[in-house]
């Protein structure tokens, strides 16, 4: 039978002018010129034309996918025309940009900006070139969706390293230095972007790899379920111990600055894990948790500084559990006054304690105890036997063994009875103190569980900075760590990492790039929200319950 029906041509004329305002704005604001030398792959293609024709392609490719039953050669045309029309914004900035002088009041709408868009062409030949490119493009994106799955995407997800590596190539030599093995690396690999054989051999690897997982995964995994129970918790636990293994040498791979950045995504993940049991497991809105992790840091200064404000003099081992102790406490002190709190007057209530302890912190009142303004200084560093955790590749496994100790605990505590009262009170605490749930003694648990990891990660961070100002906790921190659950998955233990790592992590990847570097980080988070509202690795049930209606069974009258 044949299912295919008309095109809608409105759609694509729309999202062909959506693309081309959203090159028009990228252009406007300065990132096409900017970057317009940051070269991807180099001497082919650029950043800034990147940013450019990839709302072109995104044009084709979107108004393909609107019209999925539509016959090969009109999707192909949808493309085509939401290509050119992406480029009609362009040529009208290029002719008008001449007799007026646009730089009174868009001051990046420079002469490089048109050379760029006209690729250093007259206006007419120019125009002519831009909107033939553009056409092109348009169509490439459109012919994407139209190749079968086994080659789409490996294709796209090769494509989708090429741009990682190329933008993160300035990184990459940096971490691997310039002589030895890491001068021949760069030597094969980069030239101002990947050179032509650093591209061909990302792209090569990763397609191969994404290929054939595609046609032998499937087999693979019906094998593995196809095993005894017992069969496959053994790979269950060789799968954990290669994780732990490669774990255990990604310091050795990432060299200094990559591993300094992976201790600060440690540290939020481990907050994470704390915050994920408060919001993602026991649904209670804590925009207050940067107060245990003050109090965790604080504590630890306190007792160990070998300053003036030190009263103990103590190791870190010794004064790690009082941190601990005294962060659950400061949570249970919370969680009283806010038993019967929900929603938005829990989330106020929160904040303001949170605030309170910055204020505390920051006053006079304590500052003969903890420093105030001027914080808590020489704090030692950690030691285990002769190995002091100073430089990255050393404090990174204390790090480690913390985030490792607090994902098992956030593990065992999930699946047991304590955590499955938790996941009922989020769900209605009504009916689970209808089911004989004590809801007191759970929000103090989930409460005082949550503080414990988050004053376990402030005590790490006293030792790793050897000194803690009252700036280092804002309320800033509590959003970020909230932020992150929501866009890796709230109440996935496996969200919380992904959710750190492109929150805290892509941000300092991304700090060569100035200014622009938080407006491409906010356009990433809002396309995952649109595209993926669960999150990066969402929890199963809530998984489903998002995409309930997608997946429901249409029943026939």
């Amino acid at each position: 039978m044949d299912t295919q029906i008309g095109f809608n041509w409105r759609e694509s004329v729309r999202l062909g002018l959506i693309g081309g305002l959203v090159a028009l704005s990228l252009s406007l604001i300065g990132v096409v010129e900017t970057f317009g030398g940051r070269g991807i792959i180099s001497g082919v293609i650029s950043l800034g034309q990147i940013l450019l024709f990839g709302a072109m392609a995104g044009a084709g490719y979107m108004s393909a996918r609107q019209n999925p039953h539509a016959r090969t050669g009109l999707n192909l045309v949808g493309g085509l025309i939401a290509g050119l029309l992406a480029s009609l914004p362009l040529i009208v900035l290029v002719f008008v940009a001449g007799p007026i002088n646009l730089r009174d009041f868009l001051p990046n709408a420079s002469p490089g900006l048109l050379k760029l868009l006209i690729f250093e062409q007259d206006q007419a030949t120019g125009s002519l070139l831009l909107l033939a490119v553009s056409a092109v493009v348009g169509l490439v994106g459109a012919g994407i969706t139209l190749l079968p799955g086994r080659v789409r995407h490996p294709l796209l997800m090769g494509l989708l390293f090429v741009l990682m590596v190329g933008l993160l190539s300035e990184i990459i030599i940096l971490a691997w230095g310039t002589k030895g093995l890491g001068l021949k690396i760069r030597r094969f690999m980069f030239d101002k972007g990947l050179s032509i054989r650093g591209t061909l051999l990302v792209f090569l690897i990763v397609a191969g790899l994404n290929a054939l997982w595609g046609a032998l995964g499937g087999r693979a995994q019906a094998r593995v379920s196809a095993l005894p129970a017992q069969q496959q918790k053994v790979l269950g636990w060789g799968r954990i111990a290669l994780g732990v293994l490669f774990m255990l040498v990604l310091p050795m791979i990432l060299r200094t600055y990559l591993t300094e950045v992976i201790n600060n995504v440690g540290l939020f993940i481990l907050m994470g894990f704390g915050l994920n049991i408060v919001v993602g497991f026991a649904g209670l809105l804590d925009l207050g948790y940067v107060a245990f992790f003050a109090i965790g840091a604080y504590t630890m200064g306190v007792l160990t500084s070998q300053g003036e404000l030190g009263v103990a003099g103590m190791s870190f081992w010794s004064a790690l559990p009082i941190a601990v102790a005294a962060s659950v406490l400061a949570g249970v002190i919370l969680g009283v006054p806010v038993l019967r709190m929900r929603g938005d007057y829990l989330a106020i209530v929160t904040l303001g304690f949170g605030e309170i302890i910055r204020i505390l912190a920051l006053s006079d009142f304590l500052a003969p105890a903890i420093g105030g303004a001027q914080g808590i200084l020489k704090i030692p560093k950690a030691s285990l036997g002769g190995l002091e955790f100073v430089a990255p590749e050393t404090l990174y496994y204390l790090i480690l063994a913390a985030c490792l100790v607090a994902a098992f605990v956030s593990w065992r505590l999930r699946d047991a009875r304590l955590g499955r009262q938790w996941m009922a009170m989020r769900e209605d605490e009504d009916v689970a103190e209808a089911m004989g749930i004590n809801l007191v003694q759970t929000k103090l648990l989930a409460f005082a569980m949550g503080a414990a990891f988050a004053g376990l990660s402030g005590a790490i961070f006293a030792t790793k900075l050897s000194s803690i100002f009252p700036h280092s906790f804002n309320l800033l921190i509590s959003i970020n760590v909230l932020c992150l659950i929501i866009v890796g998955g709230m109440g996935s233990l496996p969200g919380v990492m992904v959710g750190a790592l492109i929150l805290v992590g892509l941000p300092e990847l991304l700090r060569e790039f100035a200014e622009y570097r938080l407006l491409m980080y906010g356009a990433l988070l809002i396309v995952m929200m649109l595209s993926r509202p669960e999150g990066f690795w969402p929890e199963e049930s809530r998984k489903r319950e998002l995409h309930e209606f997608e997946t429901e069974p249409v029943l026939a009258d």
